[in-house]
C-alpha cells in the first residue's frame, strides 16, 4: 500500500503534477495511490474502488505518462484505447482527458453509438493518441477498416462489469483479438471483483495482472446519509418526494424512477410546483440526452429525473440530494445511484422511496448492505404499509414424508374381493368333502 502524499511521490512526471496541481487536485486518492505506480511500471492491472474514488485519473495519469516518457510503437494506430459502457461515461473520461492533454501535442477522438459514424471515421484517421469509446461502436469501425489496433499498447476497461452485465462479451473478445501481442499492457477496473464473468475475461484479457480493491463494493460512504421512508401507493409516494424537496436544502438534485414514462410525468408535477427541471432517459436520441446532462452539469436545472441512464460515471459535484422514487432491479445499482452525490469529499443525502412494488428490490438491497435498515417518517405522511412478511418456510421433504408414513392410507377392496371373500367364508367343506381342517393352537 503506497503512503504517497502527493502526485510526485507516485513517480509521476512533473509536468503531469503541474497540470493536477493547476486543477487543484494536490493529494491522491487510495486508489489513485495504489493504482498508479502499478500501471507506470507496465503491469498488467485489475482494480475495484467504490465509486466518487477516484478512479479516472488512476488510469488516465498512467496513460498520459506513457504518452510523454515512452516512444510509440506505431505512427497511425492509436496508442491507447479507453472502452466505458455508456455514452454519458465515455464523454466524462473523454472531457477529463482534454484537461489532462490541454496545450499538449496529443490528441483525442471520440467514438460513442448514436452519433454520425463518417464523423468518427474522419476524427480517426487524424491518427489521435487516444480513442475513448463505447465498445460496440468501435467494433463497427474495426469491421469497416476505418480503425486497426496492430500498435495499440494500452487497452483500459472502465466499468467491466457494467459492459459484461450489458451483454458487449463478444465485443470486448473481438477488440482484444485485434489488439492482441505481446507488448499491450492492459487495465481493468470494476465495481466489484465478486464477479464471476469480470474474472472470467480478466484470465482472457490481462497477463499475470495485480489486484488491487479498495473497499467492498457495498462498504459503508461516510459521506452520504441514507433515508428510507415507506409509502402506500403512487400518490403517497408523491406527496413524500415533494415534502422532502420543500424541506431539505441542496443545490441540485436527481431523482431515479423506473421508466421513461415515470420521467416525464414527474417532470411536469415538479415544473408545476417551481422547479427546473429536466427528464433524461435511454430512449432519447444521443444528441438530446448529450443537451440535458450540459445543460444539468452548468446548473440550468435543480432536477434531474432518470432511469439509470445517470447511474454510473458521472461526476456532477453540486448534486448534494439524491432519490430513489422507484429502487433498482439489482441491488448493485442502488450503490451507483447514490454514488452521484457525496463526491470529492463533498456530503449527500441518498432517499429511498419503498412502496408494496419496492418492497422485493428493497430486500435485495439490504440483504446486499449486509444492514438492518431503520424506516424514517415525515408528520403527517405516515405510511400505513410497514413491508410484507416472508411466507413461513415449506416443510423439509423428508418431515412431509415422515407425516406421511405416519399416517397409513385406508386400502379400499375392490367390490369383487369382497365378494370372493364372503364366498370363501360360506365354504364348509373342503375339496375332497371333509371338513376343512383346523390349525392346532401351540403353547
Amino acid at each position: 500500500m503506497s503512503n504517497a502524499e502527493n502526485f510526485t511521490d507516485l513517480g509521476l512526471d512533473p509536468r503531469l503534477s503541474t497540470i493536477l496541481a493547476h486543477q487543484g487536485i494536490t493529494e491522491p486518492t487510495e486508489i489513485q495511490a495504489q493504482a498508479v505506480p502499478t500501471a507506470i511500471t507496465g503491469h498488467d492491472l485489475i482494480a475495484s474502488s467504490k465509486t466518487g474514488s477516484g478512479k479516472t485519473l488512476a488510469y488516465l495519469l498512467p496513460t498520459m505518462q506513457r504518452l510523454m516518457r515512452q516512444k510509440a510503437l506505431s505512427k497511425k494506430d492509436p496508442r491507447a484505447l479507453i472502452l466505458a459502457p455508456t455514452r454519458e461515461l465515455a464523454k466524462q473520461v473523454y472531457g477529463q482527458l482534454r484537461s489532462l492533454i490541454s496545450g499538449s501535442p496529443f490528441k483525442v477522438a471520440l467514438v460513442l453509438g448514436g452519433e454520425n459514424f463518417n464523423d468518427q471515421a474522419k476524427a480517426l484517421a487524424k491518427n489521435p493518441h487516444v480513442v475513448v469509446a463505447t465498445p460496440g461502436r468501435l467494433v463497427n469501425h474495426l469491421d469497416e477498416r476505418s480503425l486497426f489496433l496492430d500498435g495499440l499498447e494500452l487497452l483500459i476497461l472502465d466499468e467491466a462489469d457494467r459492459m459484461l452485465d450489458l451483454g458487449f462479451a463478444d465485443q470486448l473478445n473481438r477488440i482484444n483479438q485485434t489488439a492482441s501481442h505481446r507488448l499491450r499492457q492492459t487495465l481493468m477496473f470494476s465495481a466489484t471483483l465478486e464477479h464471476a464473468e469480470v474474472n472470467s475475461m480478466a484470465k482472457t484479457l490481462l497477463k499475470a495482472p495485480k489486484r488491487i480493491a479498495i473497499g467492498a463494493a457495498n462498504a459503508e460512504h461516510a459521506d452520504i446519509e441514507k433515508r428510507f421512508y415507506l409509502t402506500d401507493h403512487l400518490d403517497h409516494k408523491q406527496a413524500v418526494l415533494e415534502r422532502i424537496l420543500d424541506t431539505e436544502t441542496y443545490q441540485q438534485v436527481i431523482i431515479f424512477t423506473a421508466t421513461r414514462a415515470d420521467t416525464e410525468r414527474l417532470s411536469l408535477l415538479l415544473s408545476g410546483k417551481g422547479l427546473k427541471t429536466a427528464a433524461l432517459s435511454g430512449e432519447m436520441s444521443q444528441s438530446d440526452r448529450n443537451k440535458i446532462m450540459d445543460s444539468f452539469s452548468r446548473g440550468q436545472q435543480q432536477v434531474l429525473i432518470t432511469t439509470d441512464v445517470a447511474s454510473r460515471g458521472l461526476d456532477l459535484l453540486q448534486v448534494s440530494l439524491v432519490v430513489n422514487f422507484d429502487m433498482p432491479k439489482q441491488a448493485e445499482e442502488y450503490v451507483h445511484r447514490i454514488g452521484r452525490t457525496g463526491r470529492a469529499g463533498a456530503k449527500g443525502l441518498a432517499v429511498s422511496l419503498i412502496g408494496p412494488k419496492d418492497w422485493d428490490a428493497f430486500k435485495r438491497v439490504e440483504s446486499f448492505l449486509q444492514q438492518s435498515v431503520k424506516f424514517s417518517e415525515l408528520a403527517g405522511l405516515t405510511a400505513s404499509f410497514k413491508g410484507i412478511k416472508e411466507a413461513p418456510a415449506a416443510k423439509p421433504a423428508r418431515q412431509q414424508q415422515k407425516t406421511t408414513e405416519a399416517r397409513p392410507k385406508r386400502v379400499v377392496k375392490a367390490p369383487q374381493d369382497r365378494k370372493n371373500r364372503r364366498a370363501a367364508n360360506r365354504q364348509i367343506v373342503s375339496d375332497d368333502g371333509m371338513a376343512p381342517l383346523k390349525k392346532r393352537k401351540t403353547d
